[in-house]
Formats: C-alpha cells, structure tokens, sequence
C-alpha cells in the first residue's frame, strides 16, 4: 500500500515534474512473470526513478547501508526502502552475497520483477564498470531473462556526494530481454557465469554509451593501491575497453 501511495501520490509525481523522464523501451519489460532489470548505476536517483516509471513493482537488491544510514536523511531513507519492500544487502563476503542471492532468487521465484545494479555500487565518475556474476547466477538458477536497462542523465542530475538533486531531463532506456536459456544448469560453471555478466553489461553499454572500464567500480573508487600490480601495469587499469565501442557512443 505504501508502495503505491509514493508512486503515484507523494515521489512519483514530483520525479516525473524534477527530471522530465524520456523512456524508451518500456514495452521490452514483461507485464507479468520473473524477470531481471539489470541497469548501470550512477545516481542515487536511480533507485527511484525506475520504480516511479514502470508499471509494475520492482524489488531491488540494495546496499545494506541505505537501512542504517545516520541522521534524518538516514532514517528517511532507511524508511523508504524498507516501506518499499527493498532487500538489504551485506556486501562483507562471500558468504553475504550468496544470502543475497538467495533473497534475489526468492523474488523470482514469486513471479516477480527484480532490479539489479550488477556493477554493485554506484559509479564514481560516471564510467561503466565491470559486473560482478551475482546477476548471472540468479539469471541461470531461476531461469529468467535479463532486461538491460541505461540510466542517461542521472550522473548530472545528482553525482556523489551532492544531497539534492539538480532538475533536468533524463533518458530511461530498455533493451530487449536476454535469454540464457542455452546456459541452463550451468550455473556452477565460473567461465559460464563471466560470459552471461559480459553479455549483460555489454547490453546496458549499448545502450547508454558510457565508457567501460574492465575493473570493478569499488576497486576503482578505492585508488590504484587497491589493485593487483598485474592490473595495475596493464591496459585495464589505464581504462581501456575491452569490449567493442558501442555504436551510440
């Protein structure tokens, strides 16, 4: 019920008056049935935007420190995901990811709409990041496809660390839905799972025509020291694409 009243009476209306959404694609999400949303992430926008758009409810797998942030805008936002059905996340260890799997997989498993940033936090400059497999084992394991979907805008409209964010129009764009079915009952396979994340992220890449890096967006917030001396040497870390340039970019 709470879901509902911010959608379509209290966050809804003024996301769509601030930001001026132009979506493309939207009749590529299934109006019924499991299905994944994988998007890039650059704004902390985002989380509410893609809900406020779409015709039916989303579920998203979010940073367990949305549900314990400090102060009023802490407990605001702690507030709001959880009235809005959002799944906290530790993301600590291996063992924490594998229960938010889980939790992914039970929100697919009710026929339901699941939302995934598969770069796993949000991009600091505005790059798109490599994606952890995460996204792949739940595709794999429920048998869902996969809808890729760019955030163009939002970056602008509200980068890192700024609390308010600036009104401008911004594009929400799906792409067709994946289907990994060939893949089925591989899902313990590591070569497997990379595959299907590359042919994610390449989608959302085509789509938003941002710059990929072939690094994980933490180790990169972290700073070179992060990486490993091999990474570090290589033409991954200097930012080069490993993928093929998108044609929209």
């Amino acid at each position: 019920m709470f879901y509902q009243l911010l959608k379509y009476v209290l966050l809804g209306p003024l996301l769509r008056l601030a930001f001026r959404p132009r979506i493309e694609g939207l009749d590529q999400v299934p109006e019924t049935g499991a299905a994944i949303v994988a998007g890039n992430h650059l704004s902390f926008s985002d989380h509410f935007l893609m809900p406020a758009i779409l015709k039916r409810r989303i579920t998203f797998l979010a940073k367990a420190e949305y549900f314990t942030g400090p102060g009023l805008r802490g407990r605001l936002t702690a507030a709001f995901f959880r009235s809005a059905g959002q799944i906290p996340v530790d993301r600590s260890g291996k063992e924490a990811g594998r229960a938010a799997i889980r939790e992914g997989l039970g929100v697919l498993g009710r026929g339901e709409l699941l939302g995934i940033y598969p770069e796993g936090t949000r991009s600091h400059d505005g790059r798109l990041y490599k994606g952890k497999v995460g996204v792949a084992v739940m595709a794999l394991e429920a048998g869902v496809p996969v809808i890729p979907c760019a955030m163009i805008g939002t970056f602008e409209a509200q980068p890192p660390g700024r609390l308010v964010p600036r009104p401008r129009r911004v594009v929400i764009r799906f792409g067709r839905p994946l289907d990994f079915s060939r893949y089925a009952g591989m899902e313990e396979e590591k070569a497997v799972l990379r595959a299907v994340t590359d042919e994610i992220m390449y989608a959302i890449l085509s789509l938003s025509g941002q710059e990929y890096v072939d690094q994980y967006a933490a180790v990169a917030k972290a700073g070179p020291s992060a990486a490993p001396a091999s990474a570090r040497d290589g033409s991954r870390a200097r930012g080069e694409r490993r993928f093929p340039r998108s044609p929209l970019t």
